[in-house]
């Protein structure tokens, strides 16, 4: 088995990556962030400085990333039970 961890996310700063962690849990794909500490103590993001990397596990890097590209592009839907 893969355990490996892959960034499928760039967020700039932690409200974003919040977000995108929160939807990422509500599709059922466990995640973790990595990045600089400046974005808890200033919340911004400038030259990359704040920048959150969002990891996923390989096992789920091609659902996380069809979930995200399809929330980007506005097609992103759920069924009538309320799934992904």
């Amino acid at each position: 088995m893969d355990n490996r961890a892959c960034c499928v996310f760039v967020a700039n700063g932690e409200i974003q990556a919040q977000q995108v962690c929160a939807f990422l849990r509500a599709s059922g794909i466990d995640n973790a962030v990595r990045g600089e500490t400046l974005r808890k103590t200033h919340g911004l993001t400038l030259d990359g400085l704040g920048a959150v990397e969002i990891f996923v596990s390989a096992a789920d890097e091609n659902r996380a990333k069809t979930l995200l590209t399809s929330a980007e592009a506005g097609e992103f839907r759920l069924n009538e039970d309320g799934t992904s």
